[in-house]
């Protein structure tokens, strides 16, 4: 098997083996890069010599037998917003300045210490307020699977090149889905784990780090990493040795609700419910029991977070001289710039919707061990749309079903569980209790292994 198309347990079963070494499975993860990536500009800050150098490195320890970490010589991306010393951080808009970042934010510095390769970032749209590929600063990302298609986002690069097989491990960031989304529509698993899980610098409410992976299990393998403690991160939780090598979870028994309609934005298509309500009755054949369950978000939870986020955006942005604001994206800036209007009472209503958001959806989940729902109510939209809806004044249609569990704070995955008529991937999320991050990784490899005998290869490079 090629290199790059190997999994990080995979590759560091090769290297204990001396079966495989770090620079032969970095040389092939470039060669594969520089095969794709002109077609769907997954990453930025792409330094192969720089990798090969630190590939060498690892080789050398693995010789000795003395690998620095759990990740020694696994090549990883790392999104645009997260920090890396000595790197700009544009958050994907061409208005910020491009002053090398002190440190590695936590992620990327728990990443380092463990011996894995960081060898690019990964692209995302202005100040990954979008739910697409389209940047003021970045190349525009596609669908691997599709090159006209959006990949997602705002973790767009790191879901493409997971799906194009840049290498096993790629870490992303989620608010409402920024992790998921692009994990649905590409194909790949991507968890957002429970808030304060993996610390992260600055912290923000609903905002955390999550890996992006072609598997659970690799995603498992990250979280024993990403986990770790850092001060930096004041909200995160007190740091529990968890035993992250999951298993597929029994499921005789388990009790499901299965969620087909949010309550807000945008139904779910045709396609994407068949292949929902499939994947509810492959659960239910196998022992667990499938309760069906009423949407408990409202339109009026989704506007209010809306009016709140676009009011601190435009805070964000009205620090900017004018001819850096001007270089935003424009569909950003206009939704940003719509909260000029607004006054102190309708934005403290809207973030009053983060607790009303964690009651309901607290609340709805409670009497069950898990729940499943689309991850997206419909599958990947064209690549140039800056939204589903392409109106900044209605924003985010897509996020119903996702952007809930960052308001309550609990673990939610994207695994992929079918394809639309157009070849385009459909994603399952999986929804688990607070701090029950084990488990949803657990029924997602679950879900991996009865349908293993259905996956479709991956992706190959073609052109646009």
């Amino acid at each position: 098997m090629q290199p790059f198309r190997m999994s990080a347990l995979e590759l560091l079963g090769a290297y204990r083996r001396r079966a495989l070494s770090p620079v032969e499975a970095m040389a092939s993860v470039i060669e594969r890069v520089e095969a794709f990536e002109p077609h769907i500009h997954a990453t930025w800050l792409y330094a192969p010599e720089r990798a090969l150098k630190e590939a060498r490195a690892s080789e050398a320890r693995w010789a000795k037998g003395e690998p620095i970490g759990p990740l020694d010589g696994v090549p990883v991306t790392v999104k645009d917003n997260i920090a890396t010393r000595g790197d700009p951080k544009p958050v994907g808009t061409a208005a910020e300045d491009m002053t090398p970042q002190q440190a590695d934010a936590p992620p990327a510095a728990r990443l380092r210490e463990a011996g894995a390769v960081i060898f690019a970032k990964t692209t995302m749209p202005d100040y990954g307020m979008l739910s697409s590929g389209l940047s003021s600063f970045h190349a525009l990302a596609r669908n691997p699977w599709k090159l006209d298609r959006n990949p997602g986002g705002s973790s767009a690069g790191a879901g493409a090149a997971a799906a194009a097989l840049y290498g096993p491990l790629h870490l992303g960031t989620d608010i409402g889905g920024s992790v998921r989304l692009p994990a649905g529509w590409c194909g790949i698993f991507g968890l957002k784990p429970s808030a304060g899980r993996i610390p992260i610098d600055p912290p923000y409410i609903g905002r955390v780090a999550g890996p992006m992976t072609r598997d659970a299990a690799d995603a498992a393998l990250m979280m024993a990493t990403l986990s770790l403690p850092d001060a930096r991160d004041y909200s995160s939780l007190k740091h529990e040795s968890l035993d992250w090598a999951v298993k597929p979870a029994p499921l005789k028994g388990l009790k499901l609700g299965l969620l087909l309609e949010a309550g807000c934005g945008a139904a779910p298509t045709a396609e994407v419910k068949a292949a929902i309500e499939r994947a509810a009755r492959d659960f239910e054949a196998a022992g667990a029991h499938v309760e069906p369950m009423k949407p408990f978000l409202t339109q009026d939870m989704l506007d209010g977070l809306d009016r709140f986020w676009r009011a601190r955006a435009l805070n964000d942005i009205g620090q900017l001289a004018a001819r850096r604001r001007a270089l935003i994206l424009p569909f950003v800036r206009e939704w940003a710039e719509s909260a000029a209007g607004f006054s102190g009472v309708e934005v403290f209503r809207g973030f009053d919707q983060i607790p009303e958001m964690r009651k309901a959806a607290v609340e709805a989940t409670a009497k069950f061990d898990f729940v499943l729902s689309p991850t997206a109510p419909m599958t990947a939209f064209p690549a140039e749309w800056a939204s589903p809806s392409r109106d900044p004044l209605n924003p985010f249609p897509h996020i119903g079903f996702t952007v809930a569990y960052n308001m309550s704070e609990q673990p939610a995955a994207s695994v992929n569980c079918g394809f639309d008529a157009e070849g385009l991937p459909i994603g399952l999320q999986i929804i688990g209790c607070r701090f029950d991050d084990l488990g949803v990784l657990a029924l997602a490899r679950t879900f991996e292994a009865m349908r293993a005998g259905e996956a479709r290869p991956w992706p190959e490079p073609q052109a646009a």
